[in-house]
Parts: structure tokens; C-alpha cells; sequence
């Protein structure tokens, strides 16, 4: 039998029995946990829901598209291949429709090309901003972000030029 399949069984069973060595009510806790939980979740939901249509909608309404056309010529002079310009748009926001766009990319252009392969990086290296803060914010109650987006969406950049910086020297086509 393999040791890893062991590992969460045993660490339960420790957990329980340091609990009822402290004498600590194990059932009490953890119902007070999940009372918790879907407080955290009631408090988060409504920004994901607002966040997640706003993308569906930029998606479908062709601006991204329109976007990604207006960019194109800035996105080369910082390095970065037009054709990832969606990415760079929908990746700060959702992680699913930016994977969506990878996986389109890379059906498009092939993997191993350096379009594939910048997206590939680009969204290994990123975050999703408006998503983290949504939750992380959401669940702490914080209101105003000041100067977070900001901060974040520079690094988001950085790491789009850094990750096409990075394909041109280390993976050339």
C-alpha cells in the first residue's frame, strides 16, 4: 500500500486525538468551521457572480475583439505577440476564459509555436487580479482596494513582457 494514500486518514486521526487530549469539543469546532465557511462564501458570491457575467458579456458583445485590434500595435512595441492580446485582457479577470483563449491560441497557432508557447508562459506567470481581490477582499470585508488593482495590474504586465521575454530567449522557434 502506498504511503501517500495514508497520509490524510493519519493526519485526522492525529488531529482528533490532540483534540480530545486538550478536551476540546472536535464536533462543535468543526460545525462552528462550516458555519463560518458559508458566511465567507455569502460574502464573496455576489462580487464573483457580477464579475464573472461582466466577462461573458465583454466576450459576446465583440469588444475584446475591438480591443485587442486598438492594442496590437503597442502590445509589439513592449514584445508581446498581438495575437495573446485577448489573453492579456480576459486573464486579469477570469481564469477560465483565459485558459479558454490559451487553448483556442494554441489550437490556432500550435503549441510549440512562440504564440502557444508565450500563452502557455503568460498564464503560468499572471494572476487573476479582479478575481483574487474579489474573494480575498470580499472574505476580509474590505470596500476600497486604492492603490491594489493598480499595483497588481502593472505586475500582471510585467509578467505578460516578462513571460514573451523569456520565450524569445530561452525557446526559440
Amino acid at each position: 500500500m502506498d504511503l501517500s494514500a495514508l497520509l490524510v486518514p493519519a493526519l485526522l486521526a492525529v488531529t482528533a486525538v490532540v483534540a480530545m487530549g486538550r478536551r476540546v469539543n472536535v464536533y462543535d469546532v468543526l460545525t462552528d468551521g462550516a458555519r463560518e465557511g458559508l458566511t465567507v462564501l455569502l460574502r464573496i458570491l455576489p462580487p464573483l457572480v457580477g464579475l464573472l457575467t461582466a466577462v461573458y458579456m465583454f466576450r459576446a458583445s465583440g469588444a475584446m475583439e475591438l480591443l485587442a485590434g486598438v492594442l496590437s500595435p503597442v502590445l509589439t512595441r513592449l514584445g508581446i505577440p498581438p495575437e495573446t492580446a485577448a489573453l492579456l485582457l480576459i486573464r486579469p479577470v477570469s481564469g477560465g476564459g483565459a485558459l479558454a483563449i490559451g487553448s483556442d491560441l494554441m489550437a490556432q497557432y500550435g503549441p510549440d509555436s512562440y504564440i502557444g508557447r508565450c500563452a502557455a508562459v503568460m498564464l503560468g506567470s499572471t494572476e487573476t487580479t479582479f478575481y483574487t481581490i474579489a474573494v480575498y477582499f470580499g472574505s476580509a470585508g474590505i470596500r476600497r482596494t486604492r492603490h491594489t488593482i493598480p499595483a497588481a495590474l502593472i505586475a500582471d504586465l510585467t509578467g505578460f513582457m516578462a513571460a514573451a521575454f523569456a520565450v524569445r530567449l530561452l525557446l526559440p522557434s
